[in-house]
C-alpha cells in the first residue's frame, strides 16, 4: 500500500512539475540567423500549438505559422515558433505576432558579425513529435554570456508556492479538527460495540 500511495505522489509531482516547466517563461541567448512562414496542419501535436492568431478565421484546418530559427553560443540550432496566444492558455496575452516577426527579422545576423539577442519564450522542442517553444518577446543582449533574470517566473512559483503552503495549513488543520476526531470516535464505536454492529447500532428484536 506505501508503495501505491509514494507512487501516485511521485508522479502526481512529477507532472506538476512538467506543466510549469512547459508553461513558465524562459530565456534563451541565441544568434537569429532566419525568420520564415510555414503551413502547419496540426494532427496529433494539435496540443501544442497554439489558436490561430487573434482575428483571423479559427475553423481553418490548417494555417502558416511564423517561425524563428536561431543559433546557440555552442553552435546547437533551436527553432521557435510565433503564435499568438490571445485570451487562451498560457495567459500571456499575446497579440504581437506580426511585430515580433519583424524585430527578428530585422536582428538576424551572422557568425561573422553575430548580433546576440535574449528570446523569452514558453514550451518546449520536441523534434521527435514536431513541438516547437513559442516565442514571446526578443531583446538584444550584450554577448553570449549574457544573464537574464526570470522574473516573471520566480514571482509565479513564489505565489504558488505560497497559496500551496496556505491550503497545506488549511487541510492539515481540518484534518485535526474535524477528520481525525470522527475516525477516532468512529473506532471507538466499534471497538465498545463489537464491530461494524457498534458502528451502524444494534438491531432491535
Amino acid at each position: 500500500m506505501a508503495y501505491v500511495k509514494w507512487t501516485f505522489i511521485i508522479v502526481f509531482w512529477l507532472l506538476v512539475a512538467a506543466f510549469l516547466h512547459y508553461t513558465l517563461p524562459q530565456h534563451d541567448i541565441v544568434r537569429i540567423t532566419d525568420t520564415y512562414e510555414r503551413r502547419i496542419d496540426p494532427g496529433q501535436n494539435r496540443w501544442f500549438w497554439a489558436q490561430p492568431d487573434v482575428g483571423s478565421d479559427g475553423t481553418a484546418v490548417n494555417r502558416d505559422v511564423f517561425f524563428i530559427q536561431t543559433r546557440r553560443a555552442d553552435g546547437d540550432v533551436m527553432v521557435y515558433r510565433n503564435e499568438d496566444t490571445g485570451w487562451g492558455w498560457p495567459p500571456y496575452f499575446k497579440f504581437n505576432t506580426s511585430n515580433l516577426q519583424a524585430e527578428a527579422a530585422d536582428l538576424r545576423s551572422t557568425a561573422a558579425e553575430p548580433v546576440w539577442v535574449a528570446i523569452r519564450h514558453y514550451g518546449w522542442r520536441a523534434e521527435l513529435f514536431t513541438i516547437f517553444p513559442n516565442a514571446l518577446s526578443i531583446h538584444r543582449v550584450e554577448g553570449p554570456d549574457a544573464r537574464v533574470i526570470p522574473w516573471t517566473a520566480i514571482v509565479i512559483l513564489i505565489v504558488l508556492a505560497a497559496v500551496g503552503w496556505a491550503l497545506w495549513v488549511r487541510w492539515r488543520r481540518f484534518h485535526r479538527n474535524r477528520i481525525a476526531p470522527a475516525f477516532d470516535s468512529m473506532g471507538q464505536r466499534m471497538d465498545s460495540g463489537g464491530g461494524l454492529r457498534g458502528l451502524f447500532g444494534r438491531r432491535r428484536p
